[in-house]
């Protein structure tokens, strides 16, 4: 079996992973991308989640071509809306929408269901003769070399590459294997998420719905009765685990309660999935030849469309960074590193302990908590000059 011999190795086939991949060879590099998993339409199907692309991130995949073969699948978000439900009774009592055109935005993006993400994705990659994927052969070894780094299949077959780009996610085999550690934070909270049918239209608003345990969040699916949304709902595990083995008619009953009507009668379709709740970071972002992106540099927890978004800005800051290097030099060497780990590594800590503090204001239970969380709602709508602040750091600006 011969070496193969390529400018970039990204380890990782999901989402952030083949979204890389594409970058890249749209700058015209040679790719090879690499996954453990065997292709996604064997198992996308299970993937229930959908992805919220804030419009930084839109105009990445506009730059690579990629977005205009997801636009027919993709829903806009117009705004965000948070609403408190913390009282005695489950409804809300304070709403406050964030707009995005109060920071010069036409809307925040689009919402795209992972499934059919995933399968559009890898089609685009295969078509791109720029990129060679290799499916269900997990990498099981990582060598840096002053040249160039040697990335070896359990296959047996052999990469050579200037840059290898870790992006298999949380568990990451290739930050492991770099020796860089990571902190986690554990929430006790695990994620429901599933798709529901509702008698209100949603209008592209996404609703963040804040009560205890964690936030329930409604993001409009596409569809031109607008009657459709994804939702995660974030809960204490032993709650979640409780909810997830209900019979159908029990669990829709405490869906509608959590919801507090905020879309009128939510009626669940398809099956519900889970996945538990953390926030985690690595010690660092680079190692000799490797550069961690997505899950493998920060995981924070679903709240304000951060996931993913933070995924393709490292993406979009390793991208700028290689594509204006001059031809003498090597886009793998320990000063655009370095660069990136500069660039990357506030934003990214910023970003990870900001949301692990909204998570846990949106936790508590404790009544006196919730009313200053609905005091704190009420003066951020009332004070322009700092929702609009709120807005620009959502957005990733």
């Amino acid at each position: 079996m011969g070496k193969i011999q390529t400018d970039i190795v990204v380890a990782g086939g999901g989402i952030a992973g083949m979204i890389a991949a594409l970058v890249f060879a749209r700058e015209g590099f040679r790719v090879v991308c690499v996954d453990a998993a065997p292709r996604p339409s064997q198992h996308s199907a299970q993937d229930l989640r959908s992805t919220a692309f804030l419009m930084p991130s839109i105009r990445l995949l506009e730059e690579a071509n990629i977005f205009e073969g997801l636009a027919s699948i993709a829903a806009p978000l117009r705004l965000m809306r948070i609403v408190d439900a913390g009282g005695p009774e489950p409804l809300a009592r304070q709403v406050v929408d964030f707009d995005a055109q109060e920071a010069g935005e036409p809307q925040f993006g689009w919402n795209i269901p992972n499934a059919p993400l995933r399968e559009q994705l890898t089609a685009q990659i295969e078509a791109n003769r720029q990129i060679q994927m290799i499916f269900g052969d997990p990498v099981n070894r990582l060598t840096g070399r002053t040249t160039q780094a040697l990335v070896s299949l359990a296959s047996g077959q052999h990469i050579a590459a200037h840059l290898v780009v870790a992006a298999d996610g949380r568990g990451s085999q290739l930050r492991d294997m770099a020796g860089i550690d990571v902190t986690t934070l554990r929430y006790g909270q695990k994620a429901l998420v599933f798709q529901v049918s509702h008698s209100q239209p949603h209008h592209g608003v996404s609703t963040e719905v804040h009560r205890s345990g964690g936030p329930f969040t409604l993001v409009p699916l596409a569809g031109s009765d607008q009657t459709r949304s994804a939702v995660v709902w974030m809960t204490d595990g032993a709650e979640a685990d409780r909810l997830i083995n209900l019979p159908a008619p029990l669990f829709e009953e405490a869906m509608n309660l959590r919801s507090c009507d905020v879309m009128g009668p939510l009626k669940r379709s398809g099956q519900t999935g889970m996945w538990p709740i953390i926030s985690q970071f690595a010690e660092r972002l680079t190692g000799q030849r490797l550069a961690l992106i997505g899950e493998a540099a920060h995981v924070v927890p679903p709240i304000g469309a951060q996931g993913l978004n933070m995924s393709l800005a490292d993406i979009a800051a390793l991208r700028d960074l290689i594509t204006n290097v001059s031809e003498r030099r090597d886009i793998g060497e320990d000063d655009l590193l370095s660069r990136f780990q500069r660039q990357r590594w506030v934003d990214m800590r910023v970003r990870v302990q900001g949301i692990d503090a909204l998570n846990r204001a949106s936790m508590t239970g404790a009544r006196p908590l919730q009313d200053i969380r609905a005091s704190l709602l009420g003066a951020l709508s009332k004070a322009p000059t700092v929702k609009r602040t709120a807005i620009r750091m959502g957005l990733g600006q």
